[in-house]
């Protein structure tokens, strides 16, 4: 037998990795080098001094604290702004605002006014003769009427009683333009709206108080001078040959579109084109349909249309109707969003009809004269 190596006494276990007053123990380097804090290789470069290393300077968020607990510059985002502004990063977490109940008892009462409108309408012009046009003249001028009343309730323009004065004005001089001339044509109506709406520009801007708003000023007033002369064109229309029957299925056609529409909103209202406009497509859509659809019928009894022509002008009113009763919900809509007051109720409700008619006349106009 091999004898045993005898016992080393007096020494300790080898330890592993024990940290120490010193540090850690290091095993001596197989290679000669010795160990510690000072074992180089010759390959490992010059030493770089002990210093401030790289990115060991001074932070951003480091500096001076303020008594309220917060960093010197730093940006404080709990709580409103004192300005009133906003974070763009807090409206990321807005709710989308509720839509809008579509009231179905309103949707009904509104068609019936847009019936009772192109009814009027229809009636007043088939009482228009060759040396008779004042009823119908007097009919035009009570919607216009209904139409300054409404549209300057529901835009507000800075000087409304000299805009509503202006348009009243306006209306009564496009009327007699249409009916006194020998020759019906549409360049007096063209004179009195821009006499209208240079009137109603100056007297804006003499105030003062409504130049600020110069812009708001102009777009109200020259829509509304607009709307009031383009009812004047069913008084020049019912002078011409087929004026009278081209009325009849225009604002046939008009008249069922915007009644089909609003019924279908009372009991159909989807899609939904907007979620702050109580409108569906569905009315739109079927209330266009139909008006073309009446407007066929009607060309297939009448001398001057066939279904196909009486079709054709029928589509293009009944369009313009329903586009300008829709536009008028996006214009309420976006008022009601910008923070406005509201409106009077009565005029608020009856801008669609009124505005979809003030389109169509023009369009009838057109289309007779075109296509006809």
């Amino acid at each position: 037998m091999y004898p045993s190596t005898p016992p080393e006494t007096g020494r300790d276990s080898w330890p592993e990795n024990r940290p120490g007053p010193a540090g850690p123990h290091r095993a001596p380097d197989p290679r000669g080098r010795p160990a510690g804090p000072d074992a180089r290789s010759p390959f490992d470069g010059p030493r770089v001094p002990d210093g401030p290393r790289h990115g060991d300077g001074p932070r951003p968020g480091d500096g001076p604290r303020n008594p309220d607990g917060h960093r010197a510059g730093a940006r404080v985002t709990d709580g409103p702004r004192p300005d009133g502004e906003v974070d763009p990063e807090e409206l990321d977490g807005e709710e989308e605002l509720p839509p809008v109940p579509v009231r179905r008892l309103l949707s009904v009462a509104i068609a019936g006014f847009a019936g009772l409108l192109g009814v009027g309408l229809i009636f007043g012009a088939q009482t228009a003769g060759p040396g008779a046009r004042l009823p119908f003249a007097v009919v035009v001028f009570g919607v216009q009427l209904l139409f300054v009343l409404a549209w300057t309730m529901a835009m507000r323009p800075p000087a409304l009683l000299l805009v509503g004065g202006v348009a009243v004005a306006v209306a009564a001089a496009a009327d007699a333009a249409a009916v006194l001339p020998q020759i019906a044509a549409l360049a007096p109506l063209g004179y009195v709206a821009a006499g209208g709406f240079l009137v109603g520009v100056l007297g804006q801007l003499v105030r003062r108080a409504d130049r600020a708003r110069v812009t708001e000023s102009l777009g109200a007033t020259l829509f509304i001078v607009v709307g009031v002369v383009a009812f004047g064109t069913l008084i020049v229309l019912s002078r011409i040959p087929k004026g009278t029957q081209a009325i009849f299925v225009c604002l046939t056609a008009a008249a069922v579109a915007l009644t089909v529409a609003r019924v279908t909103d009372a009991v159909l209202p989807w899609p939904r084109l907007a979620p702050q406009v109580p409108r569906g497509a569905a009315g739109v859509v079927i209330g266009a349909m139909l008006g073309t659809l009446a407007a066929g019928i009607l060309g297939s009894y009448l001398v001057a249309f066939t279904p196909t022509s009486g079709a054709v002008v029928g589509l293009v009113a009944a369009a313009a109707a329903a586009l300008a009763d829709l536009g008028v919900g996006y214009g309420e809509a976006g008022r009601q969003m910008a923070g406005e007051p509201p409106t009077m109720w009565v005029a608020r409700h009856m801008q669609g009809p009124l505005g979809g008619f003030a389109l169509a006349a023009p369009a009838a106009y057109a289309m007779s004269v075109f296509f006809l």
